[in-house]
């Protein structure tokens, strides 16, 4: 047998990019404040798999789905006899095939399903016109979204440990061919026409383009964020000057219309002070704070906290369950740090919150 040419420059190159850019989608996730880059990725890891499945309807040796083995028989076969004399295959093997299939199913799955949560949860992106209609779905699009993303993982994870057992037990040139590109065969090398080439640029060159787009326009229409900011001073007067001049400007849909009603009703122990107002701009706040509660608002912050709320009056927003789970992983020193000084300043780390704005992209921790 000799050497034989099987994997393409640019099928490498994708794969490499694909291993690079999953990674950093899945570490990155855990950073609430960088979720707009998960995003990004995100897209980038759709546009590379998208040129993927156009790359194997071409005519390329070795590559395309033609060349797939998805014989149930095969695949029995081939699984059945890992640990001994096994088949080898120039391309892809049956337990690969049906890997590589998976992987593009469940890796487009999971961008569709994450651009959906983007716009119904977070107001943002594409589809941030959702938020109006399906933000009530938000958790169910989020679990599937999670469902897909995770089923992706665990393919990846299953064809990686393929390929190590592959190579530990049968010494297999796998790893080194996407290296390479070469395979140990007695068949005909890949050879790519011109048009093959060209596409496979393109296939390299435009995620590549893509990325380096998204990271330096933040207001593209893939990932812009379409909450409005809010002006209070100028949409209720009465609201901000009363409430700017004593504490941080909540905005009122971080509390359910009971919650504003019995605070507005008790003015004279509000929170261990006397904050009594005359009647007309009592009834005036309240007003305005019933009519842009939790209940009437579609942001995730007022969707979660009205869910995490009980038949309890809630006057705090920090006593609600909500908000004890999301900060539930921040270190008490830090609410006690001079920058911050307690767990009810909120813009010490939500700079927009007066702007009625809660983004997980614009959450700042202070140091010190």
């Amino acid at each position: 047998m000799t050497k034989i040419y099987v994997w393409s420059l640019f099928t490498r190159l994708f794969h490499l990019l694909l291993v690079v850019a999953v990674g950093v989608v899945f570490v990155i996730v855990e950073f609430e404040s960088l979720l707009s880059y998960h995003a990004i990725v995100g897209y980038t890891v759709g546009l590379l798999f998208v040129f993927r499945i156009i790359w194997g309807f071409m005519d390329v040796r070795y590559s395309k789905f033609k060349d797939f083995n998805f014989n149930l028989k095969d695949l029995i076969e081939y699984m059945f006899n890992i640990f001994g004399d096994k088949k080898e295959y120039l391309g892809h093997n049956p337990a690969s095939s049906w890997a590589v299939i998976a992987m593009m199913i469940l890796g487009l799955a999971s961008v569709v399903s994450g651009v959906i949560v983007y716009g119904t949860q977070e107001g943002m992106g594409l589809l941030s016109f959702l938020n109006i209609s399906l933000f009530k779905d938000m958790d169910l699009f989020e679990d599937i979204h999670e469902l897909f993303a995770n089923a992706f993982m665990a393919v990846i994870f299953m064809h990686i440990a393929g390929v190590v057992l592959d190579k530990v037990l049968h010494k297999s040139d796998a790893v080194g061919s996407m290296i390479d590109g070469y395979k140990k065969g007695d068949k005909k090398s890949l050879e790519l026409t011109l048009l093959q080439k060209i596409f496979g640029l393109l296939w390299i060159a435009l995620p590549v383009f893509f990325l380096l787009y998204l990271l330096s326009n933040p207001s593209n229409i893939l990932i812009a964020d379409n909450n409005r900011a809010i002006d209070y001073k100028v949409e209720h007067r009465v609201f901000y000057d009363e409430c700017i001049s004593c504490h941080t400007l909540y905005p009122p849909h971080l509390l359910p219309k009971k919650s504003w009603i019995t605070m507005m009703d008790n003015l004279q122990n509000h929170f261990g002070d006397d904050a009594s107002l005359d009647a007309k701009d009592i009834k005036s706040i309240k007003e305005y704070l019933v009519k842009n509660s939790s209940e009437n608002s579609t942001k995730e912050s007022a969707f979660k906290i009205l869910k995490s709320i009980d038949a309890n009056v809630t006057l705090a927003i920090t006593e609600t369950r909500y908000w004890k789970r999301r900060h539930k992983d921040i270190d008490k020193s830090i609410f006690e740090a001079k920058k911050i000084g307690n767990i009810s300043n909120c813009k010490a780390c939500h700079k927009n919150i007066e702007q009625g704005l809660l983004n997980d992209k614009d959450i700042k921790i202070p140091q010190g």
